[in-house]
């Protein structure tokens, strides 16, 4: 049953309806024939809005998304899975640069907390290199930079 506009569909989906319109455009979304000047969106329609922002999320670029979609259709298992393996490992190197981050700033956390008589190294972690605060010491600031 397609029951939905646009805009129903857009907020059922959680975007915008020029979202829909982009997706459509990009040839993510259908777009159906219009039935009495206003076009109807089934659930089969809101089913891929929400598995294209889904993908989005887990950090799949558009076209990558085309390319699931399609092989969805051709139910080519060997690329998506390689598609999946290859996102999964980007996002393995994005949790552990952000886990040395996080470790980064705990420590420099730590050194504001156990300093009063210089300037916390958390504020001047993040100064460019040759920019520190003259009070500082420079390997000091160098032992807790973040680049």
């Amino acid at each position: 049953m397609n029951a939905m506009t646009i805009g129903k569909l857009a907020q059922a989906g959680g975007v915008g309806v020029e979202t829909v319109r982009y997706y459509q455009r990009r040839g993510l979304l259908a777009e159906p024939e219009r039935a009495g000047g206003v076009r109807r969106y089934g659930s089969e329609e809101l089913s891929r809005l929400r598995f294209i922002r889904s993908a989005q999320a887990a950090g799949f670029t558009l076209e990558e998304i085309r390319e699931l979609l399609e092989l969805d259709a051709t139910r080519d298992r060997k690329r998506a899975l390689a598609l999946a393996n290859t996102r999964i490992a980007a996002l393995d190197r994005q949790l552990a640069a952000l886990q040395r981050a996080r470790q980064a700033l705990a420590r420099l956390a730590s050194a504001c907390e156990s300093t009063s008589s210089k300037p916390c190294p958390i504020i001047t972690a993040f100064e460019p290199p040759g920019r520190a605060s003259s009070d500082t010491e420079p390997d000091e600031c160098d032992d807790h930079r973040v680049d």
